[in-house]
């Protein structure tokens, strides 16, 4: 019986992730691979997989991993591979007012393919806060705000440092959030907050304007959902960049 593709999923190990900073970061990555192998090899591919990955694992960035997918490729002699590596990237952010330092965690990925003109996309995930614009003109006090999540991938032309589309994205929010805050920074977040209303269209399309201003970046896709605050259901809003109609559309949604 021929085998359309064999593979790995969820495999766990610990990484060093490269910063801009110049710094490794140590984070464990969930990574899933794929490959179309020849139908005479019927050997497993995790021990050809786990060996490759232990040369590459203590200096991972987004140059290496085409590399890493190729040498996959060739190793198990495959047509294609696919892979994808997912894990917790942690940032040190200041508050707005006191300068409290904490770390902040996003979920970021590298996904990869050797099919055709090998691909790399990069993948941020982006808690901010979004309050509604709707309930801010009907109250006569307060609006009710709530955690947002967007979920920006990226192909980008170059390379392009995790920390540059994690600060894209929270620029577009009514608000960044932040792991730790005193009472001046609680003061500072609700107010600005309640000064920039903006519903879930208003921050996709914020997030698509400034993707398609960046120079490093091609073709990309955002996802924002919203988990409000007085609905069981979450506000949600999608852009894909080859749809240039919806991401030039500046006006917002009800």
């Amino acid at each position: 019986m021929k085998l359309e593709a064999v593979g790995i999923k969820n495999f766990t190990c610990p990484v060093s992730i490269r910063e801009k900073t110049g710094t490794l970061q140590q984070t464990v990555a969930t990574i899933s691979l794929q490959a179309d192998m020849p139908h005479q090899l019927r050997g497993s591919c995790v021990s050809v997989f786990t060996e490759l990955l232990a040369s590459y694992r203590q200096d991972m960035h987004a140059n290496i991993f085409p590399k890493l997918l190729g040498k996959v490729r060739e190793q198990l002699q495959a047509q294609q591979a696919t892979m994808e590596m997912r894990f917790p990237y942690f940032l040190a952010k200041k508050a707005p007012v006191t300068g409290t330092s904490s770390l902040m965690e996003y979920q970021c990925s590298f996904q990869g393919t050797t099919e055709g003109p090998q691909k790399l996309l990069l993948k941020v995930e982006v808690p901010l806060t979004t309050l509604c614009p709707c309930s801010k003109e009907i109250s006569v006090a307060g609006a009710h705000n709530q955690r947002a999540e967007v979920s920006l991938t990226v192909q980008p032309l170059t390379f392009i440092w995790l920390e540059e589309l994690i600060a894209l994205v929270e620029q577009c929010g009514s608000c960044q959030l932040y792991a730790l805050l005193k009472r001046p920074d609680e003061k500072f977040v609700t107010e600005a907050a309640y000064e920039n209303p903006m519903f879930v269209e208003d921050v996709v399309r914020m997030v698509a304007q400034k993707a398609l201003a960046h120079p490093d970046i091609g073709w990309f896709s955002i996802g924002v959902e919203s988990f409000e605050s007085i609905h069981k259901h979450s506000a949600y809003a999608y852009v894909d960049s080859r749809d240039l109609d919806s991401v030039t559309d500046t006006t917002a949604g009800a």
